[in-house]
């Protein structure tokens, strides 16, 4: 079971080396077993690898994410076929009916909004949290009345004072950026990993957005990143920040009644969600609890 993140956080070659990633640098020649591996973050420009290691690294599914010169995730790569079926599950993506994509959509809005009420009881924002339940109990179907933007604004200005906007260029924001980004590529990594498109979404539908299905689907995990941020509280958000980040990953959460790491609920819970669109049954969705 892959369950490593491992971060190129200096200039070193990535080569690959009978089953593992070596790592060669001035300290000499590391190795990772690859299939214990489930992301592989370059951070540092300097950083040269293989088309050898990023052919294994792909064909064993592993998420490979490159960073720019500031250490912000900036690309990934992606791979073509995920699934031996590949053909098959892309023709039921686009299958699936208005009405199923509305009905999730709607259920993963709901459970989106539930987990923020509940994080703002935690901290005893009851007054915020209230008013959350209040837009829960208002969702329509396909949230045509955008309960999710008024909670987002209601639960933002709660989490960190009424002059917080998300558009601000401060350490917070950066920090949750770079958060839902790590969330974002693992998601996007079970999507692929099933066979189905990433473009295709269930509600976002921006056609400059390569990614809309993974934004649609990591909705809920949001509060992952959410959480990290408040309990650290970051001042700025720098290397060491990033690396703190990147540990959500191998944070813990309950899924199906089993405690799991964060990866492996993604994958739990991605291929709930599929089932549920080609079974065309929102019961079989199995959202994680904290």
């Amino acid at each position: 079971m892959s369950w490593r993140v491992v971060v190129i956080a200096s200039c070193c070659k990535l080569d690959y080396k009978m089953g593992y990633m070596a790592l060669r640098s001035k300290d000499g020649v590391k190795k990772i077993y690859i299939d214990e591996i489930a992301t592989v973050i370059v951070e540092k420009t300097s950083v040269s690898i293989t088309a050898c290691l990023l052919s294994e690294l792909v064909k064993r599914k592993v998420k490979i994410i490159f960073c720019d010169e500031k250490r912000n995730p900036s690309s990934e790569v992606v791979t073509l076929y995920g699934s031996h079926d590949c053909s098959a599950k892309i023709k039921k993506q686009m299958m699936w009916s208005k009405d199923i994509k509305a009905s999730v959509w709607t259920e993963i809005v709901r459970e989106k909004i539930e987990k923020q009420a509940d994080f703002l009881r935690e901290l005893n924002k009851l007054s915020e949290a209230d008013i959350l339940e209040g837009y829960i109990s208002e969702i329509e179907f396909n949230d045509t009345t955008n309960r999710e933007g008024h909670s987002a604004k209601v639960y933002f200005n709660a989490l960190f004072g009424k002059d917080f906007t998300r558009s601000k260029d401060n350490a917070i924001n950066a920090a949750l950026n770079y958060g839902y980004s790590i969330i974002l590529s693992a998601i996007n990594r079970e999507v692929t990993a099933r066979g189905y498109l990433t473009q295709l979404g269930l509600f976002h539908d921006n056609m400059f957005n390569q990614f809309n299905l993974s934004c649609d689907l990591m909705e809920p995990f949001r509060i992952i990143a959410d959480r990290r941020v408040k309990e650290r509280g970051y001042c700025e958000f720098n290397s060491d920040e990033k690396h703190d980040m990147i540990g959500i990953l191998n944070s813990e959460v309950i899924i199906n009644s089993e405690r799991q790491y964060l990866m492996n609920a993604i994958k739990i819970y991605c291929k709930s969600v599929f089932d549920a669109l080609c079974e065309n049954d929102i019961s079989l969705i199995k959202f994680f609890e904290l």
